[in-house]
């Protein structure tokens, strides 16, 4: 399945990453999170490994990527139509699937999770993997609100554990939080901030709390949003204009809320509910509650699954 370290590399040091630089990047989950940042990796030069556990599912990712790619070229190279058929397939060249993730990480510089916001799907993903992958290799999640700390728990490079948490759309947003723990060694955070720049970010440092900078201040927001429509003192598209034209924002709160999805919202609510109860700011919404149980992942439809595989409740790997 995948080949095994030997023992004695267990116990180097973060001075294994001292110098490393990241070229080699294992992304695991190929949904849109996880292809957009397996898109903005290979299209500056790194050689990608998108892993998932269904094969439909990577199809689906390359062909977004694809997808995606020729909106970029229909810009930037509006007149030079074959250096933008060029570019894409370069970008192609470089982006590899893989259903086995152990394998995937064999040789990686760094493995990347975009999988369900789930700390025990994560914890037990990277405690298999770390069994498997090279001393040098450095893990990070894009977790949007689980401590990184506590995913790190599970394996024994918690020095080399890090968080990368990019922003829906990947490819056209600019801002990456990098996040590190009291263990976090100097050089692993180092190494992904300046990744981060290599994808032609712009890294923030973050320390590992709940929701980092950005989810902090805006979910709370988000959520007021949608409790205000519950206690029935403003329709959704109201509050949409109102905060648009009010405040300046490029989008209301329940327009946003589709970007990131009631069921990611849902699950940022529900954990740091469950960590500190009696912050009223992690109340949760039964109306959200509601939506994300009947299936309803945004504001204007039901989530239909276009891809015949079977649910991802774990990672068989």
């Amino acid at each position: 399945m995948a080949f095994f370290t030997h023992h004695f590399c267990r116990g180097l040091s973060s001075s294994a990453v001292r110098s490393a630089v990241i070229k080699h990047v294992t992304i695991i989950g190929g949904g849109q999170m996880g292809a957009g940042i397996a898109q903005v990796a290979a299209a500056t030069g790194h050689s990608v490994t998108l892993v998932d556990t269904c094969e439909d599912i990577l199809k689906k990712a390359v062909k977004g990527i694809e997808g995606s790619l020729k909106r970029v070229v229909k810009k930037k190279y509006a007149d030079k139509p074959e250096a933008g058929e060029e570019f894409i397939q370069k970008v192609l060249q470089n982006v590899s699937t893989s259903t086995d993730a152990g394998s995937a990480a064999q040789g990686s510089d760094l493995v990347l999770e975009a999988i369900v916001e789930n700390l025990k799907i994560k914890q037990d993903l990277f405690g298999h993997l770390d069994k498997l992958a090279p001393a040098h290799t450095i893990f990070a999640s894009n977790t949007s609100s689980l401590p990184i700390s506590d995913i790190a728990s599970s394996t024994d490079r918690q020095d080399r554990f890090g968080g990368l948490h990019f922003f829906n759309p990947v490819p056209m947003m600019k801002l990456v939080e990098v996040i590190g723990t009291s263990a976090t060694s100097q050089e692993t955070f180092d190494a992904l901030f300046n990744f981060s720049k290599e994808l032609g970010k712009t890294p923030v440092s973050c320390k590992d709390t709940p929701g980092f900078i950005v989810n902090r201040l805006l979910v709370p927001y988000i959520m007021e949003a949608i409790r205000l429509h519950e206690r029935g003192h403003g329709s959704k598209e109201d509050i949409d204009i109102a905060m648009k034209l009010g405040a300046g924002y490029p989008m209301g709160p329940f327009e946003l809320s589709d970007y990131v999805g009631l069921d990611t919202m849902k699950f940022i609510m529900d954990g740091w509910s469950a960590k500190d109860p009696d912050n009223l700011l992690f109340t949760p919404s039964e109306l959200l509650n509601k939506l994300v149980a009947e299936g309803k992942y945004d504001w204007r439809r039901i989530l239909q699954v276009q891809v015949k595989c079977p649910p991802r409740r774990h990672w068989s790997l």
